[in-house]
């Protein structure tokens, strides 16, 4: 399934949601200006590499705390190719406009940059000594959808199915997203797969995300006075 557009309306401009799209989409931009080979190198030192920061907890001399630390958050702005960049921000600008709507803007850049650390420690803890990179907006995105799971499950969702375009519910859109990454996520444990999980795509990222979100959007309180109100 796919997503075209939600009927979920909001009530602010979201100021921060769209600058999280242009800055992906310029980096990537930046990324792709590098050529291939120095485009590689360059995700190796911004991307995440968990095997990098198993090294510096077993105490090599290698990698310092910056080393492992600062890409974990640069990794989540970088990307492995148009379709990667461009199907990640489709789904932001999809859904993170109401999100922020509901947060505020800057409770909502927070929310979206810590669901991407915790996204990025599970897929680390999963596969600790994988040497590929690890690139992508994917797992704050998807900390993203775990919130708007919880707060819009009967959004209408325009979908792409197979050859149908449909409405569903935003539970069944992404209730349906999150059991397929499970799913892959599972099948590449039982594989023993090293590295990245099924496809390349970093799908244990997606599932800490995703809960990561849905835990968080109740922590964090709905900003104050979200609707517009009429006088008379």
């Amino acid at each position: 399934m796919f997503p075209i557009k939600d009927d979920q309306p909001r009530y602010s401009t979201p100021y921060v949601n769209t600058f999280l799209i242009v800055l992906n989409i310029l980096i990537f931009f930046y990324q792709w200006t590098l050529g291939p080979r120095v485009g590689e190198a360059f995700a190796r030192i911004y991307g995440e590499v968990p095997a990098h920061l198993a090294a510096f907890l077993s105490g090599s001399p290698q990698y310092t705390l910056p080393d492992v630390v600062v890409p974990f958050f640069t990794s989540m702005f970088l990307h492995g190719s148009w379709m990667h960049v461009l199907g990640n921000m489709w789904f932001l600008y999809i859904f993170g406009d109401n999100i922020e709507d509901y947060l505020g803007h800057f409770k909502y850049l927070i929310f979206y940059l810590l669901s991407g650390l915790l996204a990025m420690a599970t897929q680390v803890a999963i596969y600790p000594h994988s040497n590929v990179p690890t690139v992508g907006a994917s797992g704050a995105i998807a900390g993203v959808l775990g919130a708007y799971f919880l707060l819009y499950p009967r959004a209408r969702v325009l979908t792409w199915f197979f050859v149908f375009v449909l409405y569903l519910p935003a539970w069944i859109v992404l209730g349906e997203w999150f059991v397929l990454q499970f799913a892959a996520g599972a099948a590449s444990l039982s594989s023993m797969q090293p590295g990245r999980d099924l496809g390349g795509v970093a799908v244990w990222a997606h599932v800490g995300g995703f809960v990561a979100g849905m835990v968080m959007i109740k922590l964090f309180p709905e900003r104050a006075q979200r609707h517009p109100y009429a006088y008379r």
